[in-house]
């Protein structure tokens, strides 16, 4: 799908998360991924993309270096360490958008809209923030509040990802713009027909969330071989769910090691389904390796317990023209077209048909759909969009670009980053 933008082209400065390095090749990263996606569309729509980010980071546009390293992990303990690099980060971010070119900030993650938000304001630079945290794992609700005031300009205007998250924040904040996120389709290889004999695949962080432990379930009850990948998190829930889950794994191995090559399913791959175990765990893999596991798999299982506000490992799983199963919670019925590009479904024993029925689904139905819905493209061209909307509503005669330069910014004490 092309794209063409009518509007002039604006500088963008991103304030990145430092869960993991800004990359287009990491594991579990979700909000690193959908930052660098974001970044590489507006670079090639021709904006001037600049990331503020840790140096082990990869981006296309500017690359604005605030710290050496990301912190490496989406769960790490709250030291005076990782709150001094999370402060470096944020001061550094903040001293880019004071050099006066920066038209709009945007970023991920509430507490770092907190601490930039009174030197923004006195810039007159509006802040979009993409929502990526249900509503109700939200601890700021006053701030939002003075944020995104609508009976004022508001200076912070909230990306939604999803209709269904638009909806559970709709009380606390004004969030008018949905922008869906977007991947790279054509970097996902495409299988040319259902892959009949396969395996049933899954994938996400190991927790009892995203229902690792319907998926083996239903591959007990289908006689199924079933993949597992995914990280698991520092947390004692997870932990406690996934020794839960080892008495039903029959092999666990870890795949991520060897190098995505051509002979990466004749010798990765193939020898796993050539095995006689049953329910298998590979831990987690990069992008490069969750790709061909995609590709070669007979479908994507999505088994969630909670109501996902989007969904990422849908839109790839299509992209690949594998289907995904996936219970009907959340913002699922906003991706998936029941029947066409897989299965939405209210129990497992419906999902359990749908298992029988999945070698109907056209794979290159499900890549067209991603191609026409959620590439990076289009997110980019929607982020444009919004980004010209609120520069309009926030151009101040003789004052837009001016900043102060006797605000000192606040420290950030409690530095939750948003997962």
């Amino acid at each position: 799908m092309t794209i063409k933008t009518k509007h002039e082209k604006l500088t963008v400065l991103h304030v990145a998360t430092l869960n993991q390095p800004i990359s287009p090749d990491i594991g579990y990263g979700p909000i690193e991924t959908v930052i660098y996606n974001i970044d590489k569309g507006l670079h090639s729509l021709g904006y001037r993309s600049i990331v503020a980010c840790s140096g082990d980071s990869r981006v296309s546009g500017e690359h604005c270096v605030t710290v050496d390293q990301s912190i490496g992990d989406y769960c790490s303990d709250d030291t005076p360490e990782r709150r001094k690099t999370m402060n470096m980060h944020l001061s550094r971010a903040l001293g880019r958008a004071k050099m006066g070119d920066i038209d709009v900030i945007h970023m991920h993650d509430a507490d770092a809209v907190e601490f930039m938000y009174d030197s923004a304001f006195s810039m007159h630079v509006p802040i979009v923030m993409t929502l990526h945290v249900p509503a109700k794992e939200s601890s700021l609700e006053g701030v939002y509040q003075r944020w995104c005031n609508p009976l004022s300009s508001p200076m912070v205007y909230c990306a939604s990802i999803s209709e269904y998250q638009k909806r559970e924040y709709n009380d606390l904040v004004n969030t008018a713009n949905v922008v869906y996120h977007g991947i790279d389709v054509e970097g996902y290889p495409i299988k040319e027909e259902p892959d009949k004999g396969s395996y049933l695949f899954t994938i996400g962080r190991i927790t009892r969330d995203k229902g690792q432990d319907k998926a083996i379930e239903l591959a007990k009850k289908t006689g199924s071989k079933l993949i597992i990948a995914g990280c698991i998190q520092n947390k004692i829930a997870d932990r406690e769910f996934f020794a839960g889950l080892k008495n039903s794994i029959d092999l666990s191995v870890e795949v991520g090691k060897y190098p995505v090559d051509n002979d990466y399913y004749d010798g990765v791959i193939k020898p796993l389904l050539d095995c006689d175990k049953q329910i298998i765990y590979i831990g987690e893999i990069s992008s490069r390796h969750k790709k061909q596991w995609y590709r070669h798999a007979r479908a994507t299982l999505f088994p969630i317990q909670w109501e996902e506000p989007f969904g990422l490992v849908l839109i790839e799983s299509m992209a690949c023209g594998t289907p995904a199963i996936t219970f009907n919670k959340g913002a699922v019925p906003e991706i998936m077209v029941d029947g066409k590009t897989g299965f939405v479904v209210d129990s497992m024993n419906n999902m359990i048909g749908a298992v029988n029925r999945i070698d109907s689904i056209d794979p290159r139905e499900c890549r067209r759909h991603v191609q026409n819905n959620f590439s990076i493209t289009n997110m980019a061209y929607k982020y444009s969009e919004l980004y010209h909307q609120i520069v309009n509503d926030h151009k101040i005669s003789g004052s837009y670009r001016s900043f102060s330069t006797s605000y000192r910014s606040k420290p950030l004490h409690d530095a939750r980053i948003a997962i």
